[in-house]
């Protein structure tokens, strides 16, 4: 069955002709509005409501509506987003954009926020279906161009589910000519170390026609990183890996994912640094048609890590946390004495901010060198990429 026959409602993000109905649904929930005073605090609510309404397309909504909010966030909770190789993205083609992982909503928001300022399209973002929380949630996202990923489905249908995503990649690129944005792994590298999923290439493979290089060529596949000077995420991250620690079977809950987006979105981020590195379509174009196909994904794989970790801005807080994580001064000419204290006093302070009892001097310990790794661990990746890219 060809592409454009599938029936992807269930996964797509809502197309122009749904926008007035769907609109008047969100707006129905008493929880949209409780989320958007609590992130719009001065926002006359009436009249932003009005102005959902009156829209009718996605491009309005993402003009009028979610790029001046993103602006708003980003004056409030950053030092500003920069961004770097923009001009690699040529206007003309689609894209399967592939970036590293750092926060649930803002990732994606703020690439896209690149492209809106430049007058250019953006790409429409997977998101997993566990932060699907409220219905509210699942029309915001759709109405903002999102498209849905199945999480923790059986075996069975978790193959079903992969078929489905991927055909609506493929046909999302090459039908409707929209790019797209996914995360190299699922789920966020909670240490910052990251490295692309093999599985997340196999999904997108299934798709399309013709040898797993052919399908994957066809996606154009570019590399993007994204680098927070602070994650505000990271005692939450610390905490869960203290709670696996003591407990293997630990799982977060829904309330722990609606926190750490809230926790995301209105957290302070500092600088905030978007690299686009380069499409790599010509690459997997030039891997042989008999090649091994654990192979193809390998070489897809390390193409893309080499163009995240390659993009890495690296701030003092990057430079000091090496040194502490791995006990050296290698890069104490990096920082001055003043950065240094400030880093001490950032992350003692988040590791004030984990609310788990009865932790130990042992256990304090043990989170710092885990919250230190984690600022260290870009500068590490970056390193060994110059080193093997």
């Amino acid at each position: 069955m060809d592409a454009p026959e599938l029936d992807y409602t269930e996964i797509a993000p809502y197309d122009d002709s749904q926008f007035a109905e769907r609109v008047a649904e969100m707006v129905k929930e008493p929880g949209f509005e409780h989320a958007v005073r609590w992130v719009l605090p001065d926002v006359d609510y009436e009249q932003f409501v009005s102005l959902l309404r009156s829209t009718r397309t996605k491009k309005d909504f993402q003009i009028n509506i979610m790029q001046k909010f993103l602006e708003e966030l980003e004056a409030h909770t950053s030092a500003g987003i920069t961004m770097s190789g923009l001009e690699n993205v040529k206007p003309e083609l689609s894209y399967a954009f592939v970036s590293n992982h750092r926060d649930i909503v803002l990732d994606a928001s703020f690439i896209n926020l690149c492209f809106l300022r430049h007058g250019m399209r953006t790409s429409e973002v997977a998101i997993g279906d566990n932060l699907l929380i409220y219905d509210w949630i699942t029309h915001l996202v759709k109405l903002n161009g999102s498209f849905i990923v199945k999480r923790n489905l059986p075996a069975r249908q978790a193959l079903e589910g992969a078929k489905q995503l991927s055909a609506y990649i493929h046909y999302a690129i090459t039908g409707k000519h929209e790019s797209i944005w996914i995360a190299q792994r699922q789920g966020r590298a909670k240490d910052s170390s990251d490295h692309t999923q093999e599985s997340v290439i196999k999904m997108l493979a299934l798709g399309g026609q013709g040898s797993v290089s052919e399908r994957l060529a066809e996606l154009n596949i570019f590399p993007v990183s994204i680098s927070y000077e602070y994650d505000p995420n990271d005692y939450l991250k610390t905490r869960e890996y203290l709670l696996k620690h003591r407990d293997p079977a630990f799982k977060k809950s829904q309330h722990d994912d609606l926190f750490s987006m809230e926790t995301g979105l209105m957290g302070y981020k500092g600088r905030v640094h978007i690299a686009f590195s380069s499409c790599i379509s010509s690459l997997i174009e030039s891997i042989s048609a008999d090649t091994d196909k654990q192979e193809v994904y390998r070489r897809v794989c390390h193409s893309i890590d080499c163009g995240i970790h390659g993009g890495y801005k690296i701030f003092p807080i990057n430079y000091v946390s090496y040194d502490r994580a791995f006990d050296s001064d290698m890069y104490s000419d990096r920082y001055s004495s003043e950065e240094a204290a400030k880093v001490t006093a950032y992350i003692e302070g988040q590791l004030d901010k984990i609310d788990v009892p009865d932790i130990t001097v042992q256990e304090r310990n043990f989170m710092r060198t885990y919250m230190y790794t984690m600022y260290a661990n870009p500068l590490r990746n970056k390193l060994i990429a110059a080193g093997y890219c």
